[in-house]
């Protein structure tokens, strides 16, 4: 697994050692209490939700280093719970996180704001540091198809047959039939392009940043008039009479979501249609979450709606605006079971310390999308309006 050597905010923590007396330790033991009593979470509690200590220090690294030392102490094992998932949920639900303040969490914000984090090769470290962990992992996680992305989950009954909606959806909503040459901007493992070429007869291409998301992509699409690239977006600059991309936004920065629907447009035959599928928040984001940063996503920054609405102006008609964010706890619930079933495989190439980051981090993600924290949008768009309208599929 390839792995990136960092400081953990324990080893940061100089302040530790100035909070490790016990009077100190049992004054940020209470205020803690006082904290988590506010989503009813007991501290040592008997209930499978309540958080479980097993070093004190917990509570002086989470106060120091917020959801980054929260997150790092349950990798580390300073703390458990019987129940992560619901835990989470109780303290996002109760917005816990936002009464924690600290350095790190002004840092990024301050590099969000004006550092261009995916710019150049900064494009590619997302493809190196996540979706190149190993895909074995993902497809022990993601199920039949690897998409890694929302399930519609509107009549289904279980994850495959959720993303097979979701991809179906997709191109109804772009209109796909014979003969057509789609982009998948961000095309993963290429199950999407598959899904259309399969089931819509279209051709296409699709470009991404993790180079084994394209070794496996082509393998997979190697009989069907599908090329997969290991490119960066804004190199593009050719027709297509379709343009989608499902689970990529995420991505691209908030300085530069004007030059992603630019590079849309440009690549878009003017009767044709776009689709974007993304998280997004209810507010303008003021930063992203140090934790995610540091472990699971760097460099991405969740949308939120006026900053796409925005990017839009002069650039595109709006013809639908989908939400079906709640379909993402029940995507992320399947991909928990999945994880946890295949952990024994997985064992003898990720450690324990992975494990539990990837519990946290489905978890976290599924709690995020239970208490509507986040969204689920699909965007579909026109260079200049459906003639007579734009009848939704749904």
């Amino acid at each position: 697994m390839p792995e990136r050597r960092q400081r953990t905010s324990a080893e940061q923590a100089d302040g530790d050692s100035a909070v490790s007396t016990t009077p100190n330790r049992n004054r940020l033991r209470h205020r803690a209490e006082r904290l988590l009593a506010m989503a009813d979470v007991r501290v040592d509690g008997r209930r499978n939700y309540d958080m479980l200590i097993h070093d004190e220090r917990v509570f002086a690294r989470i106060f120091a280093h917020g959801t980054l030392g929260f997150g790092e102490s349950y990798m580390d094992g300073d703390w458990d719970t019987g129940d992560l998932p619901g835990l989470l949920r109780r303290l996002l639900g109760a917005r816990l996180d936002e009464q924690l303040h600290n350095v790190e969490a002004l840092v990024l914000a301050a590099r969000a704001r004006f550092l261009d984090l995916q710019h150049g090769r900064r494009a590619y470290t997302i493809g190196q540091r996540h979706y190149d962990l190993g895909n074995d992992l993902f497809a022990a996680m993601l199920g039949r198809r690897l998409v890694y992305s929302c399930g519609y989950w509107a009549t289904a009954k279980d994850i495959d047959t959720a993303q097979e909606a979701k991809l179906d959806l997709v191109c109804r909503k772009l209109r796909l039939r014979p003969g057509m040459r789609v982009l998948d901007i961000g095309c993963g493992w290429g199950e999407a392009l598959k899904f259309a070429a399969e089931r819509y007869g279209v051709s296409g291409v699709g470009v991404t940043v993790s180079s084994q998301q394209a070794e496996y992509a082509r393998q997979l699409c190697a009989s069907l008039p599908i090329e997969i690239r290991l490119q960066d977006y804004r190199s593009l600059d050719e027709r297509f009479d379709a343009v989608f991309s499902i689970g990529m936004f995420e991505h691209v920065g908030a300085r530069n979501y004007r030059r992603y629907f630019d590079v849309v447009r440009r690549c878009l035959v003017p009767d044709g249609l776009s689709l974007l599928h993304t998280i997004g928040t209810n507010q303008v984001p003021d930063r992203p979450d140090p934790w995610i940063e540091r472990y699971i996503f760097p460099n991405s920054q969740v949308p939120g709606m006026s900053q796409i609405a925005k990017a839009l102006e002069g650039r595109f008609v709006v013809e639908d605006w989908h939400n079906f964010g709640a379909d993402y706890e029940c995507t992320l619930r399947a991909w928990l079971a999945n994880f946890n079933a295949a952990w024994p495989q997985l064992a003898p190439q990720y450690d324990e310390r992975f494990r539990r980051m990837w519990w946290f981090y489905l978890a976290a993600s599924a709690a995020s999308f239970h208490t509507r924290r986040d969204q689920l949008w699909q965007i579909t768009l026109s260079p200049q309006g459906v003639p007579g309208g734009y009848c939704t599929p749904r």
